[in-house]
């Protein structure tokens, strides 16, 4: 028995991303009104793990997993977090430290374009461009339904100093929006 399918372009066409089409998301986490952390977020498929509502993925069929597009300039990248999920980091361009554990614990390796690190489910873990220019990251977390991000404590006390805060559905509010 054959599981092939025929699929028409118009069906096709809906699970294409077009570079030249995607949208940064500078706030899809709330990590990312704090100097170190900003970024760029471009959600190709599924809406992966945003706590920003207003998030739309080029591709919404997320079956089985989301891919992110992340760019960020010299030093800056994602804050210590966890998900329910593996999550896969391959550098599209530049170098990048993964890092994982909090404090005496810490941990990392520098990778560069298209070198891939597998994060288990649960390890806290965060990223930074360690290269001398833009550079761009391709995340992907695992699950149809990818769950929500788990911070750093420490994350949480900064982005509230910011205004930023995630309501009990974990996503972003500002103060005042309760």
């Amino acid at each position: 028995m054959s599981n092939i399918k025929v699929i028409k372009k118009s069906d096709m066409l809906k699970r294409v991303a077009l570079w030249s089409d995607l949208k940064p998301n500078s706030q899809m986490f709330v990590d990312t009104r704090l100097p170190e952390h900003e970024r760029d977020l471009y959600s190709v498929i599924g809406p992966g793990v945003s706590e920003d509502k207003e998030t739309r993925p080029a591709i919404t069929d997320a079956q089985d997993f989301n891919l992110a597009y992340i760019g960020a300039e010299p030093g800056k990248g994602a804050a210590l977090h966890s998900h329910p999920t593996v999550e896969v980091f391959v550098p599209l361009t530049g170098k990048w430290s993964i890092y994982w554990n909090e404090g005496d614990e810490q941990e990392e390796v520098i990778i560069s374009q298209m070198d891939c690190v597998s994060v288990p489910p649960g390890v806290l873990r965060g990223f930074r461009n360690v290269g001398e220019e833009h550079a761009f990251l391709m995340g992907i977390v695992g699950g149809s339904d990818s769950g929500h991000v788990d911070w750093a404590k420490s994350v949480i006390d900064r982005a509230r100093e910011t205004g930023l805060q995630l309501d009990e559905n974990g996503y972003i509010i500002e103060d005042g929006d309760r």
